[in-house]
């Protein structure tokens, strides 16, 4: 097991790759009571076309499935349910899954051994029946129903609706209630047997345990976990460059009216190969326009143009995302306040330090909470496929030239907008 430092944190992480392709992330704190593990799949619900293991062709699965599939983890052949033997010890549990991944998560204070073997077990133990899936359905269709109540959840549906043409993000991860029905237990066994192998996981824990007893526990439950196929043989879709809806608007049970922009942006238009780098820089843009002390939003906050106000970029084959989510009384106005600011960018390498520093500082900052430890080795290895030790190091290499540089190559033109309207002032034209 290789011992690890990541730069400028003092901060020790232990990392080893059994023989079957697991990679383990550790990371042993003695001055905290608390722990949290994750145990991850690199499966999402992006993730829709594959030659299942043992199979020959390409084969199209229901939409929703790998959260359908993250549901049925927790129904066990003996009838236990893990979340009653993770309460039994005062311990949390969960799951998540997201567009590209999938989670199983344990975290508290008290048996660490106990729980991690248990985490292991039960989601190495597959287990559908044609009534347990048949059961899960009405449960999960309640749930996407659910969802469509939630205006923040159909505003960041709807933005990917109008960005992408092609690619599985325009779906809900839950999928719609119309899917749900075409999934068996047949599509779940594909999907586990394809995407929950060894050389597909792998699994973080942050906290107060011991490296030794931890790695007795995982070599033991999947040190011998054989890989039932290589590499899964996904097929991915070629993303068209312009949005597939350029204004989109729509009325749901709100008091104040929401937006939603995607700036839309081929990868190659940046010409730097390493991401890392290149989400940096980005980020650092989107901060110094649009962060916290930025001038735009002391400059609409003044002028009460938005409630709340946030952005974040999106990542997919070939392309980035900006996607801008805010409430506003005023949504075209606010809309003209951000293409104002897109249109007239300005940078000062002291604002570019000073972000720097808070970045740097959170790093530090972040080493206090386990949780947020986890979430980012976790967004590193999905996203990278590797973990970041020399973020501080990477943070103060930004400079304003290149930040220059990758600005001027920004085509903001390429744009979706979406606006939530009240119900009440919807017109029959719109």
């Amino acid at each position: 097991m290789k011992k690890l430092k990541f730069e400028k944190i003092d901060t020790d992480c232990y990392v080893e790759t059994l023989e079957n392709g697991l990679d383990i992330i550790l990371i042993p704190y003695q001055n905290k009571k608390d722990y949290y593990i994750s145990y991850v799949a690199k499966f999402g619900s992006e993730v829709n076309t594959f030659i299942p293991a043992g199979g020959k062709k390409y084969k199209k699965y229901s939409n929703g499935v790998a959260h359908f599939l993250e549901h049925k983890k927790f129904e066990q052949s003996d009838g236990t349910d893990p979340f009653q033997f993770f309460a039994e010890s005062g311990t949390g549990a969960n799951a998540f899954t997201s567009f590209d991944s999938t989670q199983y998560v344990c975290y508290g204070t008290k048996k660490f051994e106990k729980n991690l073997e248990y985490l292991l077990k039960y989601v190495n133990a597959p287990y559908f029946t044609d009534e347990n899936v048949e059961k899960e359905k009405g449960i999960i269709k309640e749930e996407i129903k659910r969802q469509k109540d939630i205006p923040e959840w159909v505003l960041e549906m709807k933005i990917r609706e109008a960005v992408y043409r092609e690619h599985p993000r325009r779906i809900s991860i839950a999928g719609e209630v119309e899917d749900i029905d075409g999934i068996t237990k047949e599509e779940l066994y594909d999907c586990y047997n394809t995407f929950y192998q060894p050389n597909n996981m792998f699994l973080v824990a942050v906290g107060n345990f011991s490296i030794e007893s931890a790695m007795a526990i995982i070599k033991k439950e999947l040190g011998t976990k054989v890989n039932t196929q290589g590499k899964a043989r996904i097929r991915r879709v070629k993303e068209s460059k312009n949005v597939a809806n350029p204004d989109m608007q729509l009325s749901l049970n709100v008091k104040i009216p929401k937006i939603a922009l995607g700036y839309k942006m081929p990868f190659e238009t940046f010409q730097i190969k390493d991401h890392v780098e290149l989400d940096l820089y980005l980020n650092m843009f989107a901060s110094l326009l649009f962060g916290s002390s930025s001038l735009f939003k002391e400059r609409v906050r003044n002028n009460n143009l938005m409630t709340s106000f946030y952005y974040e970029w999106e990542t997919i084959k070939g392309y980035k995302t900006l996607l801008i989510f805010a409430e506003t009384e005023n949504p075209e106005l606010l809309i003209g306040e951000v293409e104002k600011e897109l249109q007239n960018i300005e940078t000062t390498v002291d604002d570019i330090e000073r972000i720097k520093k808070v970045w740097i500082s959170n790093e530090v900052k972040a080493i206090d909470y386990i949780e947020s430890m986890v979430s980012s080795i976790i967004e590193d290895k999905i996203s990278y496929n590797k973990v970041i030790f020399n973020r501080v190091d990477l943070i103060k290499k930004i400079h304003k030239k290149k930040l220059d540089e990758i600005i001027s190559k920004m085509d903001f033109t390429n744009r979706a907008k979406v606006i939530l309207l009240p119900n009440k002032i919807i017109t029959k034209e719109q």
